[in-house]
C-alpha cells in the first residue's frame, strides 16, 4: 500500500547481483504487459498522442457541428481506411517457443498456443492464461476456457493444411470507418464522452493532416444527440463490423437484436427477440438453429455469407438503432 518511488526502487535493484536483476527485471515486465494488456481490452490504456497509418486514408465526409462566437468551429470527419492484411507465415507461428500446435475441430482452423502472463482476479485468485497466436492476431485466453473449447493437438501436417487455407481465403485489404471530433474542443468537451479520450493524428491520401479525438460509430451517435444534430447514417457494411467484433447489439423492428456471443466456447452471432411464427422466415432467410439447454436459439453464420444474412434481415426488419456493448 506504501509504495518506494520508482528512483528507490531502481536503487535497490543496481545493490543485487546481476543475475537476480535480471530476473526481477523479466517478472516487473511480465507483470507490466499483464496490466497493459488489460487496459487496452478494456478500453482505458493511454498511449498519448498517436498517428493513425494506414494503406489508405480518405475523409468521406465533413461537416460543421459546432461553432463558437468568435468563428472558431468544431468540425466531425467521417474517414474510410484501408490496411494491408499481413497474415504471419506458418513457419513464423511455428517458431515460437514452446508453442503448441492446436486446430479447431468445428471450425477447422489452426492456432499456436503459447504461455501468457497469468492475472490476479478481483477475489485474490490467479487465473493461468494462453495466448493464441493467429494468422492476423493473438487472442488471449484462460485455460479453463481452453480446456472447454473445440481446440485440439494437431500434427504438423494437419496443423498446416488448415492455416494456410486460412491465409488463402484472406483478402488482400480490409477497410473499415471511423470519426474524428477536430478543431475547437474545449467549450464542448462535457458533450464528448467521458471514456477513451484519446487523440489521435493523421495525414490523409490527399496530404491533409488532421488531429483530434476519436470517436465509435455508436459515439458519434450520442455526440450528434448532445448537439442536436442527426447522426452520420451507418452503413450496413459498418453495423454488421461492429457486431461480428463483439462491439454492438443491433436491435432491429418487431423486437429483433443481434450481438455476438459465446456458445460452447466458441463465438456466434445470435438473434433473439424471435416469435416462434417468425422461426421458419428468420431460417429462410440463411439463420441456423440449435436447440441448447431445452430452448431453441438461432444464429447468423459468421464472415462474409454471415453479412450477406445480416443484409438479408434488414431487407425485412431495418435497423432501428445500435447500442455499445456493456
Amino acid at each position: 500500500e506504501e509504495l518506494p518511488p520508482i528512483t528507490t526502487f531502481l536503487n535497490r535493484l543496481l545493490a543485487l547481483p546481476i543475475g537476480l536483476q535480471n530476473t526481477l527485471f523479466a517478472a516487473f515486465e511480465e507483470l507490466m504487459n499483464a496490466r497493459i494488456e488489460a487496459a487496452i481490452a478494456a478500453g482505458t490504456h493511454d498511449a498519448g498522442l498517436e498517428t493513425i497509418r494506414a494503406e489508405s486514408l480518405v475523409v468521406t465526409d465533413r461537416r460543421t457541428v459546432w461553432k463558437h462566437d468568435s468563428g472558431a468551429e468544431t468540425q466531425l470527419f467521417t474517414i474510410r481506411r484501408k490496411d494491408r492484411n499481413k497474415p504471419m507465415p506458418a513457419d513464423e507461428a511455428m517458431g515460437h517457443m514452446g508453442g503448441k500446435l492446436l486446430v479447431n475441430s468445428r471450425s477447422h482452423r489452426s492456432t499456436v498456443q503459447v504461455a501468457a502472463p497469468s492475472l490476479m482476479l478481483d477475489d485474490g485468485s490467479i487465473e493461468r492464461r494462453a495466448y493464441l497466436i493467429r494468422p492476423l492476431q493473438r487472442d488471449t485466453l484462460s485455460l479453463a476456457e481452453l480446456d472447454d473449447s473445440h481446440w485440439e493437438k494437431a500434427d504438423e501436417a494437419r496443423f498446416l493444411e488448415a492455416w494456410n487455407a486460412e491465409v488463402a481465403a484472406i483478402p488482400e485489404y480490409s477497410t473499415s470507418a471511423f470519426h474524428l471530433v477536430t478543431g475547437l474542443l474545449l467549450p464542448i468537451w462535457r458533450r464528448l464522452p467521458e471514456k477513451n479520450a484519446r487523440v489521435y493524428r493523421l495525414q490523409t491520401d490527399d496530404g491533409e493532416r488532421i488531429i483530434g479525438r476519436m470517436l465509435t460509430t455508436i459515439e458519434v451517435e450520442g455526440f450528434c444527440e448532445n448537439l442536436g444534430l442527426d447522426a452520420p447514417k451507418l452503413s450496413t457494411e459498418d453495423a454488421w463490423a461492429l457486431v461480428a467484433e463483439g462491439k454492438a447489439v443491433v436491435h432491429l423492428a418487431d423486437g429483433l437484436s443481434l450481438r455476438r456471443v459465446l456458445v460452447m466456447n466458441e463465438r456466434r452471432i445470435e438473434l433473439t427477440g424471435f416469435t416462434s411464427g417468425m422461426v421458419e422466415s428468420l431460417k429462410a432467410r440463411g439463420l441456423f438453429g440449435e436447440i441448447i439447454s431445452w430452448k431453441l436459439r438461432l444464429f447468423v453464420p459468421m464472415g462474409d455469407a454471415g453479412k450477406a444474412v445480416f443484409e438479408g434481415l434488414l431487407d425485412r426488419w431495418p435497423l432501428t438503432s445500435i447500442a455499445e456493448r456493456g
